[in-house]
């Protein structure tokens, strides 16, 4: 009776220890982390591989420090130039530091999503329109650097901000398409005037040089009949050089005599 109650007892005994062992033993993947406190105060970070804890003394955190993509719901942005619109962007960050990320922030997902969000709508409405739609790049970069010079703090690190889409109205779009079709029309009459301005200043440049020399000009009178002849025309107008105007009135007097 004694050699079966000594049996059970130590049974029970080394089943406790090894309950106890495999409770103490904590195995962490390469991307996890273990933010350990001895009671109730920090004590140090371990992992990855095979950590072991005092159970009842020790706690543990895990923490994941793997790049995490946070989607930044749509958020209502009233631009510089009052054009109300819906932004929704996307957000790239990790935990750089363990203890920070578990001591100094309750839920660092959650206050990371609410800071995006903040930060979104008061970047954006620093910039009018045309802003959002064709300097996104810039926007990026200045939503990311705020964003990382305030998650700092909780030992995280954002390394990438992307706006995805920006909603506006149907009124809104057909007045952007309106500006859109008015600056193709203003590009083309400037283009226009230019070639104008262009193509006068070089008849002022032919004619000045025709005027030095008047051979230059009756090269030109038989370079343009020429071109005429080659044409199925009926009828041809001969330049007639204004300074022999003077002389008509003495040939229709000689063609009268005889």
């Amino acid at each position: 009776m004694d050699f079966l109650f000594d049996f059970g007892f130590y049974g029970v005994l080394a089943a406790f220890l090894v309950a106890l062992l495999a409770s103490a033993i904590r195995i962490l993947r390469e991307y996890e982390r273990a933010v350990v406190f001895t009671l109730g105060r920090f004590t140090g970070v371990k992992g990855p591989g095979l950590i072991i804890v005092i159970p009842g003394i020790q706690q543990v955190v895990r923490v994941d420090m793997r790049v995490k993509v946070l989607d930044v719901p749509s958020q209502d942005v009233i631009s510089k130039d009052n054009v109300s619109v819906r932004v929704n962007a996307v957000i790239y960050f990790r935990v750089m530091d363990p203890e920070r990320a578990t001591i100094q922030v309750e839920n660092f997902m959650q206050a990371t999503s609410e800071l995006a969000q903040t930060t979104l709508r008061s970047v954006l409405g620093k910039h009018e329109l045309d802003e959002m739609l064709s300097e996104r790049d810039t926007l990026n970069r200045d939503i990311q650097e705020l964003l990382d010079a305030q998650t700092d703090t909780w030992g995280i690190k954002v390394s990438n901000v992307e706006i995805k889409h920006v909603d506006v109205t149907e009124t809104m779009i057909r007045a952007i398409a309106r500006q859109a079709e008015a600056e193709r029309e203003r590009r083309a009459k400037v283009i226009n005037a230019e070639g104008e301005a262009q193509a006068a200043q070089k008849l002022l440049e032919a004619a000045q040089i025709m005027a030095r020399d008047p051979g230059a000009m009756q090269l030109r009178y038989l370079s343009s009949l020429n071109v005429i002849a080659g044409e199925k025309n009926s009828t041809i107008i001969f330049p007639f050089p204004m300074e022999l105007a003077g002389l008509i009135p003495s040939i229709r007097a000689v063609a009268k005599q005889d």
